[in-house]
């Protein structure tokens, strides 16, 4: 299943969608993010299916009630990409390659030449802090097996901001294996990141994500994600 989460997207999920599908007879699943375009109206022209989200949860809250809605639907494997145009879906047969040979539970797919200074910055220090050997921390082009699909629809995994370094840390803590593989990445089609616009939104990610790394994100039981009536998708 292909996830796609998206927020006031209008200009490119379109395109992405289209392209998405093209990559074979899988389900695409776009989380509307409480969009104030377009965005779930297009999605759902060109074929994918929209969850419309009442309210704005962010980028790793949309991602998650995608990977419930694959959990509560059985698939083994879940690629999310971001809806902006910087992923490319016809690399996904590389992206899950690792996980069809039983060689990773979770690929992600890694453009560390796409950095800036910020971005460097941040990676660095991460990388320091946590221990973790992972070159791109921040790509949202990944793949998750079952488990992971799994591990991370539970409940302990929510209220997280950014699906980057808390979400890596759960998924390591729970012994599940990490892999990455080197994909292209493009110009963002519209907009701006939103994590590094600015050396403000810079700061408070870092503080944010450290203030996760520090608390221990992933420790203590696990609570797993039921799909039972009134349970969130």
């Amino acid at each position: 299943m292909i996830l796609i989460p998206a927020h006031n997207e209008a200009a490119t999920i379109e395109r992405i969608v289209t392209a998405a599908r093209d990559r074979g007879d899988r389900p695409v699943v776009v989380m509307d993010d409480n969009s104030s375009d377009d965005t779930a109206d297009l999605a759902r022209a060109a074929g994918a299916i929209v969850l419309p989200l009442a309210l704005q949860l962010g980028a790793w809250g949309a991602t998650q009630t995608g990977l419930r809605f694959a959990a509560r639907h059985g698939w083994p494997i879940a690629v999310t990409l971001d809806a902006d145009g910087q992923h490319e879906p016809a690399l996904i047969p590389e992206l899950i390659a690792p996980i069809r040979a039983g060689e990773a539970d979770v690929v992600i797919g890694a453009c560390p030449s796409r950095a800036s200074l910020a971005r460097r910055i941040a990676w660095r220090y991460f990388r320091a802090l946590t221990g973790m050997d992972v070159d791109d921390i921040t790509s949202g082009f990944r793949a998750y097996n079952r488990a992971a699909i799994e591990r991370l629809s539970c409940p302990d995994a929510s209220l997280l901001d950014y699906q980057d370094v808390g979400v890596l840390l759960i998924l390591r803590r729970q012994g599940l294996r990490i892999q990455e593989v080197q994909v292209p990445m493009q110009i963002r089609g519209d907009g701006r990141s939103r994590i590094f616009d600015s050396w403000w939104t810079v700061g408070r990610y870092m503080i944010q994500t450290s203030l996760l790394c520090i608390a221990r994100i992933g420790r203590g039981p696990v609570q797993p994600f039921l799909d039972e009536p009134g349970s969130p998708v």
